[in-house]
């Protein structure tokens, strides 16, 4: 379990540009949010990124970086990409299964024909420039969220008052 305060495993991955994107390089100003989504497959991703893209604009004027990712491969992240309508996303791809589970995310078998035999379940980390953690949330499900409403004033309200990190002692 990743605690707050405290490091976060170092991401590299490739991007649907061609390019790598690597945390320690990718820090934002203030923040940088990864967010975690099932893939091609879940129509409930496709509408929570799209409101993820919509709330750019507020996010970088914080100083916020984003990156969103899956467990997909290139052709079914760039597909999603594509269909989504996510062109100012950074999206990445061929997150693993054992990656995901140093970040404390959970696994799912599919459960259907358009899933793929194993991917990763949301999750969504906020993370300070110097690779610590500020703030997580990891579900089991495809819906119930955190909302970018809330995230966006909440960050706003955090870089105005250096509100600290919460939940930091161990179990």
């Amino acid at each position: 379990m990743l605690l707050p305060r405290t490091p976060v495993p170092d991401l590299d991955v490739a991007l649907t540009t061609g390019e790598r994107w690597k945390l320690s390089d990718e820090a934002g100003e203030t923040f940088t949010m990864v967010v975690v989504y099932r893939g091609l497959h879940c129509p409930i991703c496709k509408g929570y990124l799209r409101k993820l893209q919509s709330h750019l604009p507020k996010l970088d004027e914080l100083g916020v970086k984003t990156l969103v990712l899956s467990s997909d491969g290139h052709d079914r992240a760039v597909e999603a990409q594509k269909e989504w309508g996510l062109e100012q996303l950074t999206m990445g791809y061929d997150f693993t299964v054992e990656e995901a589970r140093k970040w404390g995310l959970y696994v799912s078998t599919a459960n259907g024909e358009s899933e793929p035999d194993l991917f990763v379940e949301p999750g969504l980390f906020v993370i300070r420039p110097d690779g610590t953690l500020y703030f997580a949330s990891v579900q089991t499900m495809p819906f119930a969220r955190p909302s970018f409403d809330e995230i966006v004033g909440g960050l706003d309200y955090v870089i105005k008052n250096d509100y600290p990190a919460r939940g930091e002692v161990p179990a």
